[in-house]
């Protein structure tokens, strides 16, 4: 059996990417320019580095972002004041408050205090109710990044077979949501779920975002299935060196899968994309403005 197909995040994201430049532009007659704030507390280095990314990905789609450094002493209550005046400034469509946050301070009254209509990551509990109502909602990026990947095979997943190893209001219960609204038949499991093995094979769609490096075996995959992999593990080669590698064994996998995402080079590039395409929808629905058509 040949090797599965690989889906290539960083070209479906760099498509993205160009068309939300080509929606900003069409912005512009109109006097809109969306603007993305991104706070970073603290100085962990995996979150500068993301923040980074943002800031050079909102640059190149004409988004204007700023940007709110803080010092790791940073109280909460601090926080919370800055949160609550960029939800006041009507330069800021989007607010990124940047996890993890120091300890110290409460995730959730700190997702809670930003402004719903806001909330480009789609965490807070009003955009969480939204989506699984079925309404119109704000959607977390990477399970959005997510779907798209899953379009480019299965344009019509209608009636597939789902299964999502994860349960994570980030990732896991969003993406499962998302498989729901497109008809599939979905299954949560998680690294407690019973024989977790024959439940991925029976999966014509396998998202993993369990947290564990290499847990999901070729053998537990479906012959022709898609693998989404979401998993981000840092891991160290027999040399010293380390390497990223995702919740599934792909070596193993993509022998038997139909198609599979790369780690890395899969899910994650699509993650910054679908932050910029929330940015643009939040800054035009602000504004009463309709978003520009994709092409």
């Amino acid at each position: 059996m040949a090797d599965a197909q690989l889906i290539d995040g960083k070209a479906v994201a760099a498509k993205l990417r160009a068309q939300i430049g080509r929606n900003v532009a069409a912005l512009e007659p109109r006097n809109v320019t969306p603007g993305l704030a991104t706070v970073l507390v603290g100085e962990d280095p995996a979150s500068q580095v993301y923040v980074r990314n943002k800031i050079r990905a909102c640059a190149e789609a004409g988004i204007r972002s700023i940007e709110h450094g803080l010092a790791a002493t940073t109280g909460q209550a601090e926080l919370l004041e800055l949160i609550a005046r960029l939800n006041q400034d009507q330069a800021v469509d989007g607010i990124l408050v940047q996890l993890p946050l120091p300890a110290g301070i409460d995730t959730e009254t700190v997702i809670e205090a930003i402004d719903p209509a806001k909330d480009v990551d789609g965490f807070h509990p009003v955009n969480v109710g939204r989506l699984a109502a079925g309404r119109d909602a704000l959607v977390p990026c990477t399970p959005q990044g997510c779907m798209i990947l899953l379009r480019t095979i299965h344009a019509d997943p209608t009636g597939l077979d789902a299964v999502v190893v994860g349960r994570s209001n980030i990732v896991g219960k969003p993406v499962a949501q998302l498989l729901l609204a497109a008809h599939c038949t979905v299954t949560i499991a998680h690294s407690r779920t019973r024989d977790l093995a024959a439940r991925c094979r029976a999966a014509d769609i396998l998202i993993a975002a369990v947290g564990r490096a290499a847990m999901i075996q070729g053998n537990w995959v479906k012959p022709g299935a898609v693998v989404i992999d979401v998993g981000i593990n840092r891991i160290e080669k027999p040399d010293g060196k380390t390497k990223l590698i995702g919740d599934v064994d792909f070596e193993t996998a993509r022998q038997i899968a139909g198609a599979i995402t790369p780690v890395p080079g899969g899910v994650g590039p699509m993650t910054i994309a679908c932050l910029l395409h929330n940015t643009v929808i939040t800054a035009c629905r602000r504004r009463g403005v309709e978003p520009p058509m994709s092409s």
